[in-house]
């Protein structure tokens, strides 16, 4: 259950961060509202989630797909552009998540 609430944790972050770009600085109620509450139960999973990886394991997975994830939606669905940089960037990201997972000791599935 560990993976699949990091897992969540992940989605209600990139929600959040979303939202947070749509709230306006808070001056918009809905999307204030989601940005808290995503953050809020965001953390609370990856909380959880530190009871059983180690916390820099995780983190490392957390802010790298989070990265990744908040890119991908700011291409998709608010306009921003990606260069080249940005894109070969993401995908050392994206490999370095790949290696914590598939080659780190310190990871148990």
């Amino acid at each position: 259950m560990t993976w699949f609430y990091l897992s969540i944790a992940i989605l209600c972050e990139v929600i959040a961060t979303s939202s947070l770009k749509l709230s306006d600085g808070f001056t918009r109620l809905w999307p204030s509202l989601i940005t808290v509450l995503g953050y809020g139960v965001a953390f609370y999973l990856l909380a959880v989630s530190m009871r059983t990886l180690p916390t820099g394991i995780i983190y490392a997975i957390w802010s790298g797909t989070g990265v990744v994830l908040i890119g991908l939606v700011g291409w998709l669905f608010m306009g921003q552009k990606l260069d080249l940089p940005a894109m070969l960037g993401m995908g050392l990201i994206i490999a370095g998540v790949l290696v914590i997972n598939l080659f780190s000791g310190t990871v148990s599935h």
